[in-house]
C-alpha cells in the first residue's frame, strides 16, 4: 500500500479523562483513558490498535466516532473536524463511518428479525422507500454470505459467527468509507474468526473501505494490518508499518507481547525466550516518567525513565517509538 494516499482519518493529541467521584470529602479520581494519541489512517488501509485489555483500544475507537466526547484533541475525517460539528452535522456524516462491536449477540436487538436490523440504519436515515430499503438489505445479506431465507429469523437462531455477519451487514449497509472494528472475532470459535477476517479483506477490496481494526491478539493483526499502533496505558508506545513491527520492534513492551505470539514454522526460534511482564497493568492518573516503567525488563531501575516520560520520535522511516532505550530487548523473529 502506497504511503502517499490521503487520508482519510487523522487524530491529533486525543485525550478522553474519566473523573471518579469516590465521596462528597474526597478527591476525585482522574483516569486518563487516552492519552495524547496521534496517528492517520491513508484510504484504504487496516490500521490496527493493539495492547492488553484495559489499555485503552475501545475507548479510543468511541472517541473516533464520536460515541463518547474527547476531553481534548482532535479527529478529522476526510478533512472535517468532527469537535466542530453540531448534532444534525454529525448524524449526517455516521453515514460514512460505522462500527462493529465485539460481541454479535449483546449488540444486536433479540426482538427484532435480520432483516429488520440491517434494514433500522437505513430507515432512521431516511434513506429510500420501504421496497428500496428491502432490496438493499437482501444485497448486504448476500455480500456478508447470509442467505435470504434467514431474514425473518431472530439473532438467538444463528450462530456465533452468522451473528457477527449480520453485524457487519448493518455496519455496511448504509456502504461507509471508515468501519471501525472493535475486537470483531475475539468472541467467535478459532474456526470461524478465519471466516470472518477472509470476508472482512474481501469487502475492504470490493467496497473500498478503510478499517480501524482494535485487537490484543498480535498474530492476528500480523495477518490482518497493514499498519499497527501499540498501545499502553491509554499511550502509543510504537507505531509502525506491520513487517518494521514485527521484523524490528524497539519498544520493551512490543517485544513482551510478541514474545508470546506463536511461531508456526518448525525451526524457527526467536533471538530471546518468552518475556512475562510481572504485575498488573497499573491504573493511570497523574504521573511521572514512563507508564510502563514498573513493568519493564529494561527502564524499572534507570534514573532517567523515572523521571522523564519518553516522546513518541521517529526511529526510522514511519517507525516511531516512545522509549528512553529503544532496541536494547530483542525478541523479532530471525
Amino acid at each position: 500500500m502506497s504511503r502517499d494516499q490521503a487520508s482519510l482519518l487523522q487524530v491529533e493529541a486525543l485525550e478522553k479523562r474519566f473523573v471518579i467521584r469516590r465521596g462528597p470529602w474526597s478527591r476525585p479520581l482522574v483516569i486518563r483513558a487516552v492519552d495524547g494519541v496521534s496517528f492517520q489512517v491513508a484510504r484504504g488501509e487496516t490500521f490496527g490498535l493493539v495492547g492488553e485489555s484495559g489499555c485503552g483500544k475501545s475507548t479510543l475507537a468511541r472517541c473516533l466516532l464520536r460515541l463518547i466526547e474527547p476531553t481534548a484533541g482532535r479527529v478529522i475525517f476526510d478533512g472535517v473536524d468532527l469537535g466542530r460539528l453540531r448534532p444534525p452535522e454529525m448524524r449526517a456524516l455516521r453515514r460514512r463511518m460505522q462500527i462493529v462491536f465485539q460481541d454479535p449477540f449483546a449488540s444486536l436487538d433479540p426482538r427484532m428479525s435480520i432483516a429488520q436490523i440491517v434494514e433500522e440504519p437505513l430507515f432512521v436515515h431516511g434513506i429510500g422507500s420501504r421496497e428500496e430499503r428491502q432490496a438493499q438489505v437482501d444485497a448486504t445479506l448476500e455480500l456478508v454470505g447470509i442467505e435470504a431465507t434467514y431474514r425473518d429469523r431472530r439473532p438467538h437462531e444463528l450462530s456465533g459467527g452468522q451473528r457477527q455477519r449480520i453485524a457487519i451487514a448493518r455496519a455496511l449497509v448504509l456502504r461507509p468509507e471508515l468501519v471501525v472494528l472493535d475486537e470483531p472475532i475475539s468472541a467467535l470459535d478459532v474456526s470461524i474468526q478465519a471466516q470472518v477476517l477472509n470476508l472482512l479483506r474481501d469487502l475492504q477490496e470490493q467496497l473500498g473501505l478503510t478499517y480501524v481494526f482494535i485487537v490484543h491478539d498480535l498474530a492476528i493483526a500480523e495477518y490482518f494490518c497493514d499498519r499497527l499502533a501499540v498501545l499502553y496505558l491509554g499511550a502509543v508506545m510504537e507505531l509502525a508499518g506491520r513487517e518494521e513491527l514485527f521484523r524490528r520492534p524497539l519498544h520493551p513492551y512490543t517485544n513482551a507481547l510478541l514474545s508470546g505470539v506463536p511461531i508456526p514454522e518448525p525451526g524457527r526460534r526467536r533471538r530471546q525466550g518468552r518475556i512475562i511482564l510481572e504485575g498488573e497493568v497499573p491504573v493511570l492518573t497523574d504521573h511521572r516518567g514512563c507508564r510502563f516503567r514498573s513493568r519493564c525488563p529494561v527502564g524499572k531501575d534507570r534514573e532517567r525513565c523515572a523521571e522523564v516520560e519518553p516522546r513518541l520520535e521517529e526511529r526510522g522511516p514511519g517507525h516511531r517509538v516512545a522509549c528512553h532505550f529503544p532496541g536494547e530487548l530483542v525478541t523479532a523473529r530471525p
